[in-house]
């Protein structure tokens, strides 16, 4: 790993158990040494799983596979490779899939098909299976319901810590508990998924809807933060409910029954897509972006992740310059509706840009204390409808270059 990030939290958090799951991680030497790069999680028998998945059109043979066993709404296992994306390795890579959903399997006690796998790493590289199949018996034993640091720290590649999340709710008066796991630094745009993430919950739910349930959060969260504009040929997020919490399975997604339930998955996964965004490669401050007025929360969005993908934006801020000129380029360009005149931009709370042109005389030193903080505000108002969005990011420095120069050795 490089130097920790500065938003690096002092301790990984203490995450809840949740019932009909143990998890672990163990190292396979799939390309690191001396550290966790192979990840299981071990579901108890009729446990529902829903995800969302990259929409690359280069995606990787594990990608395929989850799609696969996703459409038949239940696993028994996750089992999970940092070092190596098998991505773009031919039939080879499809082999590799089938070698760890076998040997995962072969542990639990289920049919492959019931098994998702997901890899991360350099993208073309033969898979090391071999290795993988070795280590599943260790991996097995290892397994714990407390085992969520080893768990996190497994599926790590650039990243400069582990990512972990919980929150406990209500389903028509049964509690339940979700948790979950993550891990992202570089090529993160996502699109429906996240680099890599692992939500648990205890809930019982219809597959049809923990699916429509997980694809809105996801909308809401790792869908609304970026690192770097690149779309991963590995994004997977998986969300599994193991139904042991004894609730009355609500009949759809909008049940007010689940309100506490979306609003505490909604929660996990922003908090997750965060710590993802903090831990950007080379990243030294975390950017918030609001846009409102829009023409629809779509539109928002999309301004939003233009302003947070534009290099010249997250240089500027790197560079803890209040250039809002790139802020308003960014808007303009990013293909939706948008009026010059009626356009606000301010940053750190202080109005710098309206009406057509910047703010005559306004004071610069509050926004130049402002960025030179670890956290960055940016506000947009498109001063054309109720539309709104808040999307998440960091600054570009030369670390990226550092880290993704050397990135295959």
């Amino acid at each position: 790993m490089t130097a920790p990030s500065p938003f690096a939290p002092k301790s990984f958090p203490k995450l809840p158990p949740i019932d009909g799951v143990r998890l672990g991680g163990v190292s396979a030497g799939v390309k690191y040494k001396g550290r966790p790069d192979l990840f299981m999680a071990e579901l108890e028998p009729g446990t529902v799983v829903a995800g969302a998945l990259t929409r690359s059109l280069t995606r990787s043979a594990p990608v395929d596979w989850c799609a696969e066993v996703l459409k038949r709404g239940s696993a028994r296992a996750i089992l999970v490779n940092a070092g190596n994306a098998n991505a773009f390795t031919g039939k080879a890579g499809v082999e590799g899939v089938r070698v760890m959903a076998d040997a995962a399997a072969a542990e639990v006690g289920c049919k492959p098909k019931e098994v998702l796998i997901a890899s991360t790493g350099v993208i073309g590289e033969k898979l090391p299976g071999e290795r993988i199949a070795k280590a599943a018996p260790k991996l097995h034993r290892a397994l714990r319901s407390d085992g969520w640091p080893q768990a996190a720290r497994a599926i790590l590649t650039t990243d400069t810590y582990p990512k972990g999340a919980s929150a406990t709710c209500e389903i028509g008066g049964a509690p339940v508990t979700i948790a979950g796991i993550a891990k992202g630094s570089g090529m993160i745009a996502p699109d429906m998924a996240t680099m890599l993430a692992f939500v648990f919950t205890d809930a019982a739910l219809p597959k049809e809807v923990l699916q429509k349930l997980t694809r809105k959060a996801a909308d809401k969260s790792f869908n609304c933060m970026t690192v770097d504009s690149d779309t991963s040929t590995s994004d997977t997020l998986i969300v599994a409910a193991t139904g042991k919490a004894g609730n009355k399975k609500p009949k759809k997604a909008s049940d007010k029954a689940l309100k506490g339930f979306r609003e505490a998955l909604l929660q996990v996964m922003t908090d997750l897509a965060i710590q993802v965004a903090k831990d950007g490669e080379g990243a030294q401050k975390f950017i918030t972006i609001d846009v409102t007025g829009a023409v629809s929360d779509k539109s928002a969005r999309r301004i939003g992740l233009s302003i947070a993908n534009s290099p010249l934006v997250k240089t500027a801020i790197a560079g803890e310059d209040a250039n809002w000129g790139r802020i308003v380029m960014a808007v303009g360009k990013a293909g939706e509706r948008a009026d010059r005149d009626r356009l606000t931009v301010a940053v750190g709370g202080v109005v710098i840009a309206e009406k057509g042109e910047g703010v005559p005389d306004y004071d610069e030193a509050p926004v130049a204390a402002h960025l030179k903080g670890r956290e960055i505000a940016i506000a947009v108002d498109l001063g054309l409808g109720r539309g709104k969005a808040r999307v998440w990011t960091c600054d570009l420095t030369h670390g990226y270059i550092d880290i993704n120069a050397d990135y295959r050795t």
